[in-house]
């Protein structure tokens, strides 16, 4: 839920219970686009858990989990064939390190956008994950601090959506 007083932070409601989380610096979009910095308005399937192994205790979840590599990228080059998709990163320049440096994505929770099936230039790589301080803006996704994954995951079935 979009706040009202600034289009780049939200609310993640879960229950009876509300949490302050940052979205795209251009608020939440209708007709998202690659590179648009937009968080798209949609109905978001949960698909599944990547947790950056020695960085902090594993949050319990019921989605699928996977311990991300050095090696982890998200394809957005919209000329590449795996564009959308999970990668390995050698080739290309154009694509999303998994592994940062700093620690938004030590947690993240990939959202089912544009992959069923992938229309090329409609966006990539939507995630829910950690939340710079201060939840500044994000690129496109829903960023939460992370005591909130900690609260919110153990509570999500496997067919959880974030509503948008």
């Amino acid at each position: 839920m979009p706040s009202v007083r600034d289009r780049s932070r939200g609310f993640l409601v879960a229950g009876q219970s509300l949490f302050a989380c940052a979205l795209g610096r251009s608020g939440i979009i209708v007709d998202k686009r690659e590179g648009d910095g937009g968080t798209p308005r949609a109905a978001l399937p949960l698909r599944r858990l990547f947790l950056r192994p020695g960085k902090g205790p594993r949050p319990r979840s019921l989605l699928k989990a996977r311990l991300m590599t050095r090696s982890d990228a998200w394809c957005d080059d919209l000329h590449d064939r795996r564009y959308n998709r999970l990668i390995s990163r050698p080739p290309g320049k154009a694509q999303e390190r998994l592994w940062r440096q700093d620690h938004l994505y030590d947690i993240i929770v990939e959202l089912g956008w544009n992959d069923q099936p992938v229309r090329r230039g409609r966006g990539s790589a939507i995630f829910w994950h950690l939340a710079r301080a201060g939840l500044t803006p994000t690129a496109g996704c829903i960023a939460t601090p992370r005591d909130v994954f900690f609260k919110v995951l153990p509570r999500l079935s496997k067919r959880a959506v974030i509503r948008l």
